[in-house]
């Protein structure tokens, strides 16, 4: 046997027992959540059983059913090998019919699991340790597939080349890091949403700071998946961020935290675009070095007040549905996030790449909802409009959603933003600014309708909707 054949992959049992062992003991699944945020997958363990084992804790986790030794030993009681689709491929000469427990070699694994630690305070110690090695066998692996097929692929360099770059970048994406940060640590970044309470009629939701939109729907509620949708250039992304900035820094009552996934744009994109729209200065003047003194004054007061904004942007891109919902719950932990803004949903990774694209965004439309529901806030979703609108020259419905699957079925609420239909008004609206029709096409619990806001593209922003007087 050759050398390289002698060589053991790198692993480390020792902190994969502590691994499993801490997210066995650990009452608030926090430590399975970190798993979850750091991408781990069943193969991430070396050991056989410890996959197996971590697989139920996923499937456990992901029900939302308790995660401890019991219910662990019951799943890998009544489950057998066939349940699990890998582990049947990876198992073909076993009956499927083999229960699990068995295959891990009887309950006195698991119970070895938990013996072997007192408490989790090295996890995510273990858990780097245990990442670190997944990765190194995995750069093994593909190291030998790329020596392979160079030999296969002389003729063809630049392609051979390219695959062998989104190999290793596939990698290096997973070494997810926590990489949500304050706003004002990106350069300024916050947020200006207002939280006026409607006493009486209704229970209290986030408001969004545009009278019409919240006389509408009282506001976002806890437990809410809201989608935004429109086509591109419509201004979605603006608007959502208007809506974060209201939130985070009310014009009267306690402002409340919003917390910003933004898988499209970098966090100092964002923190200029809020930054140039509260101080209404315009990005272009700034772009082109001509602002005066005035307006440098206007963005230092912009700069002050959103350092001390509630906002928490994660740009992180790449990110599928379950890294998303993990890195929100330990968020929504550590700060009491109020509201969550996800740029935007077509841009999220299902976890299975293999099957259709449709069934991906199902997944992620039900994972967002399940997110809102688990951490009882509301869920504002950004989305794209395919071209229907455009193509019969209409205002977009409900159906144009791109690539929909459930996300028309899961939404509690849906606005579209389109342009505003007033031909014959046209030519008295100003140039500075342009008409938008925020459409309510979903309200689970509330009318319908169109609102119209006030769209101004030099400061990036939206306002409430001010009527065009007559000469």
């Amino acid at each position: 046997m050759s050398e390289e054949a002698r060589r053991v992959p790198p692993h480390s049992l020792e902190a994969e027992e502590g691994l499993l062992g801490s997210c066995l003991i650990d009452p608030g699944q926090d430590i399975l959540s970190a798993c979850m945020e750091a991408g781990l997958r069943a193969d991430a363990f070396f050991k056989p059983a410890h996959q197996v084992v971590y697989q139920i804790l996923n499937d456990l986790y992901e029900k939302g059913d308790p995660v401890d030794e019991v219910t662990v030993l019951n799943a890998l009681q009544s489950r057998s090998v066939g349940s699990i689709e890998w582990l049947k491929e990876q198992q073909r000469f076993t009956d499927p019919n083999t229960p699990l427990v068995q295959l891990i070699g009887g309950a006195g694994t698991l119970v070895g699991l938990t013996d072997r630690i007192e408490s989790f305070a090295n996890a995510r110690h273990w858990l780097e340790i245990v990442r670190q090695k997944w990765l190194l066998r995995r750069l093994i692996q593909t190291a030998g597939h790329i020596a392979e097929e160079a030999y296969v692929n002389q003729d063809q360099l630049d392609h051979f080349i390219d695959s062998v770059e989104q190999q290793i970048l596939a990698i290096n994406e997973e070494r997810v890091e926590d990489s949500a940060q304050k706003f004002d640590r990106a350069i300024d970044d916050a947020g200006h949403l207002i939280q006026h309470i409607l006493a009486g009629e209704q229970e209290d939701g986030v408001l969004t700071g545009y009278t019409d939109v919240d006389k509408m729907t009282f506001g976002l509620h806890s437990g809410q998946m809201v989608v935004l949708a429109a086509r591109p250039s419509m201004g979605k992304t603006s608007l959502g961020m208007n809506v974060a900035e209201n939130v985070a820094l009310p014009s009267k009552g306690e402002a409340r935290s919003v917390l910003v996934f933004s898988l499209e744009m970098p966090s100092e994109q964002l923190a200029m675009r809020m930054l140039c729209g509260r101080a209404r200065v315009s990005m272009r003047k700034v772009r082109d070095r001509m602002l005066g003194q005035e307006q440098q004054r206007e963005l230092g007061k912009a700069a002050t007040v959103l350092r001390s904004a509630p906002i928490w942007v994660d740009d992180s891109s790449g990110l599928n549905i379950l890294q998303l919902r993990a890195k929100a719950r330990r968020l929504r932990k550590q700060h009491g996030i109020d509201l969550i803004v996800v740029d935007y949903l077509q841009l999220i990774n299902g976890t299975d790449y293999r099957v259709p694209r449709e069934q991906q965004i199902s997944e992620i439309s039900r994972g967002l909802k399940a997110m809102a529901k688990e951490l009882n806030l509301p869920v504002l979703v950004l989305s794209q409009l395919n071209r229907s609108s455009e193509k019969e020259n209409r205002q977009p419905r409900i159906s144009d959603l791109r690539e929909s699957g459930s996300i028309e079925q899961d939404a509690d609420v849906v606005f579209l933003l389109a342009a505003r239909q007033k031909a014959e008004e046209e030519s008295a609206i100003p140039q500075a600014s342009r008409e938008r029709d925020l459409v309510i096409a979903k309200q689970r619990n509330g009318p319908t309708g169109s609102v119209p806001l006030t769209f101004i593209p030099d400061f990036t922003r939206f306002e409430n909707h001010t009527p065009q007087r007559e000469p």
